[in-house]
């Protein structure tokens, strides 16, 4: 026991020793601080009083309530829907690229053996390869014509009315 106070009560003494340095510097460093002239504050800004609003709508229509107008019968055509017997195959299976919207897909090229065939990419970096007759994108089309800048194909989209029209459209190579 005596032994380890011959050793810790040196190493106590440096310790307090040393931390009782002249600390010139800092006094001097807090003095200049001390010195310099005390900033101003800006005041509080003042709040405006709280004006209080009256909801006076009451009267108003409702609007969660759906708007009827009466219109005379001359004025009030029915709307013929003509059924011009286009519409999307739902009984065949879907194809892989029938999953992802076109500006999803890109064509990265082509390859002819035997028939043309087109290289797709899909999103995830999957390289599809399709022919004319494949279908490609969410709106039913079935691919037309490839060539080597693009490939053609014919979509079945909804007209608005019910029933079903055929548009063209084409996916080129990006460059």
């Amino acid at each position: 026991m005596v032994k380890l106070l011959k050793i810790v009560m040196p190493m106590l003494i440096l310790t307090t020793t040393a931390c009782q340095q002249e600390k010139d510097d800092l006094s001097a460093y807090v003095a200049k601080i001390k010195a310099r002239p005390a900033s101003t504050i800006a005041p509080i800004p003042v709040l405006k009083p709280y004006e209080k609003f009256e909801y006076a709508a009451a009267d108003l229509h409702n609007p969660f309530l759906p708007v009827v107008v009466d219109l005379p019968d001359a004025v009030v055509e029915a709307q013929v829907i003509v059924d011009n017997g286009i519409r999307p195959d739902t009984n065949r299976l879907r194809e892989a690229l029938e999953e992802y919207g076109l500006g999803e897909l890109s064509l990265v090229g082509t390859l002819e053996q035997e028939n043309m065939w087109a290289l797709i990419r899909s999103p995830e970096g999957v390289i599809h390869r399709v022919q004319v007759g494949n279908y490609i994108g969410r709106n039913y089309g079935q691919i037309l014509t490839i060539s080597d800048a693009e490939v053609a194909f014919k979509e079945t989209v909804a007209d608005g009315n019910g029933g079903y029209i055929h548009r063209n459209n084409t996916l080129s190579v990006r460059e």
